[in-house]
């Protein structure tokens, strides 16, 4: 969503990294072209003008104009506006479900905004992330199939709906969701109410029935991001008529310019509860106005990165490869789990998305530079191998590859493609064993560089310690042992993939 705004950001900001000093023309000029990216960006005019009059009087101050990297500072105080308009730097606030059950939450919205999915994927959320026994009620009565809808995302996430009853009116079913989740021990119940085309009187005083006749703990505003500035006047409306307690921003993963996140909390005063990221029931997102800020201006989000590595980890698989990495052994099989993993935490473009210093990666692969599906195509060539051939890859003869490459739909090229990047990385094993494992390792790395080449803010050190000189992993190091100069830090061998 904000490729574009972060892009322009990203410019700006490099000139200024380049320059030795910067006195207040430079920072002037530097916030009017800030001004022109979030105007077209389609964030509101009364937040682009707030915002860049807070930023550019930090961006003046003694301490700008003398430090020793003004560039680097400027980003900082630019990022620090950027975290207070989209929610504060404090840790988004939880739901309010801690209290006696059950608690209800109300989902509002117009139709079409992806009410109902995102009730599905809430109550998904609730019951993996905070293992939560939660009932979902379909409260709309008016769009045909609506409720039969919710039943069925509710059958393929294994979470409890309410069964339907034909002719009951909305209040009536919000009433017997309650009670029904009361007496069978639910801690939450989901009441995902009907919407609109428009913001109309009947839809405002059915909202205000249920609301009054469930006192919901939580309302939900669901609002598409694809719909811009309209988003923001939509919820202006909703606040005005019932007391929300936070917004869902759908399609965040959609080609938008980003205006609908940036001008949100400004206007409303709601806070942005949770982003829908893509068409999965797990794709739902807490949002974090500091990860946010850091992702549009190109600092990624290694906390969002871990988290996704966490949610896809798999104990098992993960201590046999240790096993094996230990003893310096790589084969096609590890490689063919190692693009799996890849794939379920939103593939290679995903993954540069979220990591600092891959914007040059992202761009190729959204230009078309590498193929999207890179990690099917590698995947397909893998699984075309027998299991001989994945275990040792030296016996694979001209024959056998042009057999691989009919068999997976690629080319003899490719097929070397992927041994070669298979080759790079058991290499890379094979160094990781010499220097005595993942122990070695890390004391090698520890070093006097920080994240950022200097001295705190770093990794953590072998010790757990963070940010402090001599403890800091160096990452430079890790891109010499394992890396080579490509294209944007890619793993070994990624960068020989072209478009098709």
């Amino acid at each position: 969503m904000f490729d574009s705004l972060s892009e322009r950001l990203g410019g700006i900001f490099e000139r200024l990294r380049g320059r030795g000093a910067l006195t207040e023309i430079d920072v002037r000029a530097a916030m009017r072209e800030v001004r022109v990216a979030l105007l077209e960006a389609d964030v509101a005019l009364p937040v682009v003008k707030q915002f860049v009059e807070d930023a550019t009087q930090r961006a003046i101050g003694a301490e700008v104009i003398k430090s020793v990297t003004p560039g680097q500072q400027v980003v900082k105080i630019v990022n620090d506006c950027l975290v207070e308009l989209l929610g504060g730097s404090e840790d988004p606030s939880p739901l309010k479900i801690g209290v006696t059950p059950p608690a209800v939450i109300m989902m509002v919205g117009l139709q079409g905004s992806g009410k109902t999915t995102s009730t599905a994927k809430l109550a998904n959320w609730l019951t993996t992330r905070d293992r939560k026994k939660v009932l979902m009620a379909s409260l709309d009565v008016a769009r045909p199939a609506a409720q039969e809808q919710l039943r069925v995302l509710g059958e393929q996430t294994g979470i409890a709906t309410l069964p339907i009853i034909a002719g009951q009116a909305p209040v009536a079913i919000a009433e017997r969701a309650r009670q029904a989740a009361r007496l069978q021990g639910y801690d939450v119940v989901l009441l995902d109410t009907a919407g609109r085309l428009g913001v109309d009187e009947e839809l405002m005083a059915e909202m205000a029935a249920i609301a009054g006749a469930t006192t919901p703990d939580e309302i939900l505003l669901v609002v598409d991001s694809l719909t811009g500035q309209d988003a923001v006047n939509v919820a202006s409306a909703f606040k005005a008529r019932v007391a929300l307690t936070g917004v869902i921003l759908t399609r965040m993963d959609g080609d938008a310019r980003g205006g609908a996140a940036l001008s949100m909390r400004q206007v409303t005063g709601a806070p942005i509860r949770f982003a829908g990221v893509g068409e999965k029931i797990d794709a739902l997102e807490l949002f974090d106005a500091r990860r946010v800020a850091g992702r549009i201006l190109g600092m990624g989000d290694i906390v969002g990165l871990v988290e996704k590595a966490a949610a896809n980890f798999e104990a098992e698989q993960a201590e046999k490869m240790a096993e094996k990495l230990a003893k310096g052994q790589f084969d096609m099989d590890d490689l063919r789990q190692q693009l799996a993993q890849m794939k379920k935490m939103g593939g290679l473009s995903g993954l540069a998305a979220m990591m600092p210093g891959m914007g040059a990666a992202k761009k190729a692969m959204d230009s078309g530079a590498i193929n999207p599906k890179l990690l099917d195509r590698m995947e397909a060539i893998i699984l075309s191998m027998t299991p001989k051939e994945r275990a040792k890859p030296e016996v694979l003869t001209a024959k056998r590859k042009i057999r691989i490459a009919n068999g997976s739909g690629t080319t003899v090229q490719d097929v070397n493609k992927v041994l070669k990047m298979h080759q790079e990385m058991a290499n890379a094993m094979k160094r990781l064993k010499k220097m005595g494992g993942m122990k070695g390792m890390m004391k090698m790395l520890a070093g006097q560089g920080g994240l950022l080449g200097g001295g705190g803010g770093g990794l953590p050190g072998p010790d757990g310690a963070a940010g402090e000189a001599g403890g800091a992993i160096d990452l430079g190091a890790v891109r010499r042992m394992f890396g080579r100069p490509g294209l944007g830090g890619l793993p070994p061998g990624f960068n020989k993939f072209g478009r098709k």
